[in-house]
């Protein structure tokens, strides 16, 4: 993870630097923080590591945070709820378009508007905002971003992903590691009934 991030991060800083005013991103935006997505091993672990880092204070507030996020979630979640990873069986892919849409992140500061682990943020967090591609190859923006731009414009301040594949180095390294192998959420990474 050690030299991810910082890749990862300088990609980050040379979009946002191009992409200037048309970024709505900053401390108190948050609206990226509503609603589930889905999380490697390699950010569960990142998260955890730096929750028993963190003040104890912070980590007691996430930890409460992250308890009652599984709970609501528990009941419709459409994977295995005992190891928190997603889309264990046919049809789960498709549940979870619908899937929780209105829960905040549990590591989202619900006074500030910013994120206690910020630091540790998932590569998803990392990359949502400036213009990324996706899976399809069709470059996205958040929906706050870039309004009114050109094409050319979202163009030019596309973000590099050249670090795709040591991510999924790192992933593939954090799966062996926690015997986890496949997706799963903020809520259940960090709750205290998922440890390993």
């Amino acid at each position: 993870m050690q030299n991810l991030f910082p890749i990862l991060d300088a990609a980050l800083a040379s979009t946002t630097a191009r992409s200037g005013t048309w970024l709505a991103c900053g401390p108190g935006c948050h609206q990226c923080c509503i609603g589930v997505f889905p999380i490697s091993q390699l950010d569960a672990e990142s998260l955890r590591d730096a929750l028993e880092n963190a003040d104890a204070a912070v980590a007691d507030r996430i930890g409460i945070r992250a308890a009652a996020s599984r709970e609501r979630l528990a009941p419709d979640f459409p994977g295995d709820v005992s190891s928190g990873l997603l889309f264990t069986a046919p049809g789960h892919e498709e549940a979870f378009e619908e899937f929780a849409n209105d829960e905040p992140c549990p590591v989202l500061d619900p006074v500030t508007g910013t994120c206690d682990l910020y630091a540790a943020r998932p590569v998803p967090c990392r990359t949502f905002g400036p213009p990324v591609r996706d899976e399809e190859n069709h470059l996205t923006v958040c929906e706050l971003c870039f309004i009114d731009a050109p094409p050319s414009e979202v163009e030019r301040c596309e973000m590099d992903q050249h670090w795709r594949p040591l991510e999924e180095e790192h992933i593939h390294n954090a799966e062996e590691r926690s015997g986890l192998h496949g997706l799963t959420l903020i809520a259940f990474a960090l709750s205290a009934n998922q440890t390993r």
